[in-house]
C-alpha cells in the first residue's frame, strides 16, 4: 500500500476464502515479517474454528511465505502448503480480482496513505464493504457473507423462483432463456485437465 514516503510502503496481511471469496482476516504493517504471517495465520484460524478440517493455503513464493517459520505454523495447524508456479506473476486468479477490487472501487484513496492508522482504518473500512455489502459478480451476486454462512443457496433459489414467476407473466420479454442462479458446490484454484475435461463434458 502506497505511503507518502517515497519507496515506503505499508503491507496488506490477508487471508482470503476462495470458496466464499471472504476476506477471513486481515492486518496491515509496516513491514513484511513471517512472525506477523504466522500470527495472522493462527488468529483466522482461530476465528473460523478450522481445527480438524482439510485446508491448503495458496501464496506466492516470496521468502516469508516459503520461509520456515510459517512452514511450521503450518504444520502445526494442520494446513498444507501450496504456491503460485515459478515466475507466474498472475497464477491466483481470485487475489488478483480482489487487488483489482480494490484499487478501483470508489473508495480507494486519492492520495497516498499517510500514516499506518490510516491504512489500516481503510482496510477495515474495505474489508467490511467488501464482505458485507458487495455483491459479487463471481458469486451470482451475493455477498462473501452469505457465500460463507450457507445463506447463498436459499437466496438464489428465491432469485430463480422470482425470475421464473416473471417469465410465466410476460414470456415475450425473455426470450433468450432465464438467468442461470446456481453457483458450483466446489471451487479450484487452478483445475487440473482431466477434471477441466469432465466439467466440459457434463455441460
Amino acid at each position: 500500500m502506497p505511503t507518502t514516503v517515497r519507496g515506503r510502503y505499508f503491507y496488506w496481511y490477508m487471508v482470503k476464502d476462495i470458496y466464499s471469496r471472504k476476506l477471513v482476516v486481515n492486518e496491515v504493517h509496516e513491514v513484511e515479517s513471517s512472525e506477523y504471517a504466522c500470527q495472522l495465520l493462527a488468529r483466522g484460524c482461530l476465528r473460523e474454528q478450522t481445527a480438524g478440517r482439510p485446508l491448503v493455503l495458496h501464496s506466492d513464493n516470496g521468502s516469508v511465505m516459503k520461509g520456515s517459520n510459517l512452514l511450521m505454523t503450518l504444520r502445526d495447524l494442520g494446513i498444507e502448503p501450496s504456491y503460485s508456479r515459478p515466475r507466474v506473476s498472475n497464477d491466483n486468479a481470485y487475489a488478483e480480482a480482489l487487488f483489482r477490487t480494490a484499487k478501483y472501487c470508489p473508495m480507494w484513496p486519492e492520495l497516498p496513505f499517510e500514516t499506518l492508522a490510516q491504512a489500516r482504518e481503510w482496510v477495515m473500512r474495505f474489508v467490511r464493504w467488501y464482505n458485507e455489502e458487495h455483491r459479487h459478480s463471481g458469486l451470482k451476486y451475493v455477498t462473501p457473507v452469505q457465500r460463507h454462512q450457507g445463506q447463498d443457496r436459499a437466496l438464489l433459489a428465491s432469485r430463480a423462483r422470482l425470475y421464473s414467476e416473471a417469465r410465466q407473466r410476460n414470456p415475450q420479454r425473455w426470450a433468450c432463456g432465464l438467468r442461470n442462479w446456481c453457483l458450483e458446490e466446489a471451487v479450484y484454484l487452478n483445475p487440473e485437465r482431466p477434471r477441466l475435461e469432465l466439467r466440459k463434458q457434463a455441460a
